[in-house]
């Protein structure tokens, strides 16, 4: 059982927000940092070529010097350090608010220059976090003119002749900016500017976190767990992040008309494990009924149903039917629902229902973020869907073409020994001179049955070789293959190190097999020779035996006995399955030479 996660930091408007990176927040605090010094370097070459932007006002360059050689110290220190704090931003945020405001009160050009300097701190706070932080910002900026402004125009003003002017007497402050109408339009500006800026971010994150949220969910599509486990993952994202009480999948196969249910709960946030359930055919047609569009949302208050449908464009569907949505209700009752439609290949066809939903966004847009989903995360599905289907018809070809060999093979060859055993048990006692060699022919018939037996069993194991290992299974393949035929046989490598594929390791080792087996059981040889070689492009795998050799003499192709229709067949697939030649060599009589190479860049087939 998995507790939902409920965690409110990773949710936003009905959606989870991408988790921040530590890593990401190190580079974007660089980078911002980069732009701060770009930004006080820019204006002061700006004021230096026109200076009476500040109306020369020696405290305004002494400020805006100061305010550079800040930005230059926290890009140091953010290159030194190896992590950003929470509490080292939100100080230097502080920083960039207050810096414009103060500076802004001594130029008293015609013109501010600072009005950049604003945007740079909204930009920075939408950056960094959202849309409230950014209209909190623009907030504290409105605010903190204004207090100048009183300063600027009371304080000051009121207090100026009891100052020392001896300190003060360089001074001139900026009374224009900060007269109450342009002041006013300022303030304006700051709170527009931050509203467009952090709703254009929030919408970019919410982007980003549908993104990552897809991703995690393709992630969860794996062949190794299976079609069942797989829908199980995906089961609890979708659950998990729209805090729903159930999810049901109705499926039907086409071609069939078989009709399947499967479930999870969520029970006071516990969820349960994935299941297939046993419902009638009513039950399940119930669920595949012709809801309207292909995504909807429903509500239900009484009698009074409040529907959202989408077609598969994402256009909304007039006047949606709410038929069967009244009968699925009858079968389970629901307050909300959403129900999304799903053909797979034109094979499956069928429908997901999220009961009691909930999210704060648009439901439009909600609906068509899960359009989209579905449409990512459906043919990976189905994907595995299909694999699993190819493996367990290879399983059963597999298992037939074993029960063959064993039907044709020792079962038949048992037989006839039983037969044999009993024609010489009646002959044993009238002539008993002809039992002796008769037993030996039935002692050679059933060692090589046994042997046969063994080579099928060989071939039903599984192989679990790497490149550490693959050398020594060779080895002992040989060396049993000469001991249980008789056949003088030996494997010559001049490679110390083998550094190859597992998957290359595991068909070139069904090769050796095979090619061993071909010479015991048609070839007549007395010796067999495997050699394994290695270049800086390629491996290379030799055969060689001085049996009989094929019915065909000279040396061809793969391609050239593909198209005469010869040559070992198991062997030319297993060298297609690794993106390698073969080459046949044959001399009636005298031998047969097959050469594998094997390039070291090749693409090797994930089909086996």
């Amino acid at each position: 059982m998995n507790r939902l996660r409920t965690d409110a930091n990773h949710r936003f408007i009905g959606r989870p927000q991408a988790a921040a990176d530590p890593s990401e927040v190190r580079r974007t605090e660089r980078w911002l940092a980069t732009a701060r010094v770009f930004l006080a370097v820019s204006a002061l070459v700006a004021i230096r070529m026109d200076p009476t932007q500040l109306g020369n006002s020696p405290a305004a360059y002494g400020l805006l010097g100061f305010y550079m050689g800040n930005s230059i110290l926290v890009l140091m220190l953010l290159r030194r350090r190896k992590a950003s704090t929470a509490s080292f931003r939100i100080l230097v945020h502080a920083a960039d608010i207050v810096w414009p405001a103060f500076i802004s009160v001594f130029g008293d050009g015609p013109r501010s220059p600072f009005i950049l300097f604003f945007v740079f701190v909204l930009t920075a706070a939408a950056y960094r976090w959202g849309l409230w932080e950014t209209l909190s910002t623009a907030a504290a900026e409105v605010a903190l003119l204004w207090a100048e402004s009183l300063v600027v125009f009371h304080v000051w003003s009121t207090h100026e002749g009891r100052l020392p002017w001896h300190i003060f007497s360089g001074l001139r402050l900026n009374t224009t900016e900060f007269e109450p109408k342009r002041l006013f339009m300022l303030s304006v500006y700051l709170l527009v500017m931050g509203l467009l800026l952090g709703y254009l971010t929030e919408q970019q994150k919410h982007l980003r976190a549908e993104k990552a949220w897809v991703t995690r969910m393709l992630a969860k599509v794996r062949v190794d767990a299976g079609l069942t486990g797989t829908l199980q993952q995906i089961s609890r994202e979708i659950v998990s992040m729209y805090g729903a009480a159930q999810l049901v999948i109705a499926a039907q196969e086409i071609h069939s008309q078989r009709r399947f249910l499967a479930e999870l709960r969520n029970v006071n946030g516990e969820l349960s494990e994935f299941k297939w359930l046993d419902s009638r055919p009513r039950d399940a047609k119930i669920y595949l009924e012709d809801f309207p569009g292909e995504v909807c949302y429903a509500t239900n208050e009484g009698q009074r149903w409040s529907v959202v449908a989408l077609d598969g464009e994402g256009n909304q569907v007039p006047a949606p039917q709410t038929e069967a949505l009244v009968e699925l209700k009858e079968r389970q009752p629901f307050r909300s629902l959403i129900a999304i439609s799903f053909v797979f290949g034109g094979e499956w066809r069928g429908r997901v229902f999220v009961f009691e939903p909930s999210w704060k966004g648009d439901t439009q847009e909600e609906l068509r973020f899960l359009l989209d989903v579905l449409r990512q995360v459906g043919p990976a599905v189905y994907n595995v869907y299909l694999l699993h289907r190819l493996r367990r018809r290879a399983g059963a070809a597999e298992r037939a073409r074993f029960a063959r060999e064993l039907h044709d093979g020792a079962v038949q060859s048992l037989i006839a020994v039983e037969m044999q055993v009993d024609v010489l048990k009646r002959q044993a006692e009238t002539t008993p001179e002809v039992v002796s060699g008769e037993l030996g022919r039935i002692q050679g018939l059933l060692r090589e049955e046994v042997l046969k037996l063994r080579e099928l069993m060989q071939q039903m194991k599984s192989i679990d070789v790497d490149s550490r290992r693959f050398l020594s299974v060779v080895t002992d393949s040989v060396e049993r293959f000469e001991r249980e035929t008789g056949i003088s046989a030996r494997f010559v490598t001049d490679i110390e190190k083998l550094e190859m594929p597992d998957k290359i390791c595991r068909e070139l080792l069904r090769i050796v097999q095979e090619g061993l087996v071909n010479v015991r059981k048609h070839s007549g040889a007395r010796h067999a020779l495997v050699r394994l070689g290695s270049s800086p492009t390629q491996w290379s795998l030799t055969m060689e035996d001085d049996g009989k050799g094929f019915s065909f003499s000279g040396r061809f192709s793969q391609e050239e006995l593909e198209q005469m229709g010869k040559g070992p067949m198991i062997i030319k697939e297993r060298v297609r399955l690794i993106a390698s030649s073969l080459t046949v060599e044959s001399n009636p009589g005298t031998g047969t030479r097959l050469e594998i190479k094997v390039p070291r860049s090749g693409e090797v087939s994930d089909e086996f």
